[in-house]
């Protein structure tokens, strides 16, 4: 796979920011990692990180370069900071910067299917979040969405934290964030499960995000919408996420490409 490190500028946010990406790259003499490619534009999952993370991360802490160079996938991790990748009241509009400014500049710069049946998001803790306010947001963009470990329940994270004591007055203000439109449950009582993409949620059992995200499992369950669920052993870390990326892309609806 080709591995760049993109620096441009963002008149969304007014500010230059970053994103890293994964792109395909077919191979007949690397050792060790075969390389998959089409004749048409590639697959792209925009893959995002968590609150105390950046868009280096992924690549730094699992092999996702190696996971999905097989699969023939473009991976696009951006650059949010600590947004929950929402329009923060006092901050940037990073909701606006993931939904329209991200995948108009995607498709700009890099040769990807911009096709529906080709996009998929996916993202852990804060990134799962988002993810999914995404997926449920815009469903006619994606084939499907995961979060892993996701911070579900952003109502319920309204509380001082101590690096960072006025992030949710930061983002959200005064708003009062359940039943609006940052509240994942929300939005799946909003929406028509038919139009949604494919979803999957996972979630170690001794995580201490355990409990919303078997709350999320069972609103989905109270609002008819499909979701395949795992939680198994693992804790909130990168050896969790490390295996239940790669199951995440085994999950994925990728299409078969000549």
């Amino acid at each position: 796979m080709a591995h760049l490190r993109c620096d441009f500028f963002s008149d969304v946010l007014g500010l230059s920011t970053s994103m890293t990406v994964l792109l395909p790259q077919r191979t007949t003499t690397q050792i060790g990692m075969p390389g998959a490619g089409g004749d048409g534009p590639p697959p792209v999952l925009y893959l995002l990180h968590g609150l105390s993370d950046d868009d280096t991360i992924w690549l730094r802490r699992t092999s996702i370069e190696r996971y999905a160079a097989p699969l023939g996938l473009t991976v696009v991790m951006p650059q949010v900071h600590r947004s929950f990748y929402a329009d923060q009241v006092y901050g940037g509009r990073y909701w606006t910067f993931l939904s329209e400014e991200l995948p108009a500049l995607v498709g700009e710069f890099f040769r990807v299917s911009a096709q529906r049946e080709d996009t998929f998001v996916a993202g852990l803790s804060m990134g799962g979040y988002g993810a999914f306010r995404w997926a449920l947001r815009q469903p006619e963009r994606f084939a499907a969405a995961a979060s892993l470990s996701g911070a579900l329940d952003v109502a319920a994270r309204r509380r001082p934290r101590p690096e960072d004591p006025r992030l949710f007055e930061r983002v959200f203000g005064d708003e009062e964030v359940a039943g609006s439109r940052h509240d994942l449950h929300a939005l799946l009582r909003g929406v028509e499960s038919a139009a949604l993409p494919a979803l999957y949620l996972c979630c170690g059992t001794e995580d201490v995000l355990l409990g919303e995200n078997e709350a999320f499992r069972d609103a989905c369950a109270a609002a008819a919408v499909p979701l395949h669920a795992e939680f198994s052993p693992g804790a909130h870390d990168w050896a969790y996420w490390d295996a239940r990326i790669q199951d995440v892309l085994a999950w994925l609806p990728l299409r078969a490409r000549p």
